[in-house]
């Protein structure tokens, strides 16, 4: 028979709190994104256990984070990295378009370093 002292009453609290919240999150878009898709980031293939699950996130492909579709195809799991680096791309993208379109039209290479390569890798011929 159970023991119901203050501690177990506080102990029961704070654990019924904790399911409830695990629940709250199951129903947000991040808790049914982790329940359809592999705990792997779609990008670099990272893969995650409940341990440092923390640092996978959901990325809306459309960047709305209002279109929550329940199949989930606006979704893709990303690791911190890969989700920053996605947001960036973004930003950055018309800075560099500007930066491109301000100068001259660029001209390739003339200086080719492996030119002679193929001669300096000859067998010299013996005589």
């Amino acid at each position: 028979m159970p023991l119901n002292n203050p501690d177990n009453t506080r102990l029961d609290r704070v654990v019924a709190e904790a399911r409830r919240q695990a629940d709250a999150r199951a129903q947000t878009y991040r808790g049914q994104a982790l329940k359809l898709f592999p705990w792997v980031c779609g990008r670099c293939g990272r893969s995650f256990t409940s341990q440092n699950l923390g640092q996978l996130t959901v990325h809306h492909r459309d960047h709305n984070h209002d279109n929550n579709p329940p199949d989930g195809s606006n979704w893709e799991l990303l690791c911190l990295y890969c989700h920053d680096a996605e947001h960036s791309r973004d930003l950055d993208a018309p800075l560099i378009a500007q930066t491109r379109s301000s100068r001259e039209p660029a001209t390739p290479a003339s200086h080719n370093p492996f030119a002679a390569l193929k001669d300096l890798l000859k067998k010299p011929d013996r005589a």
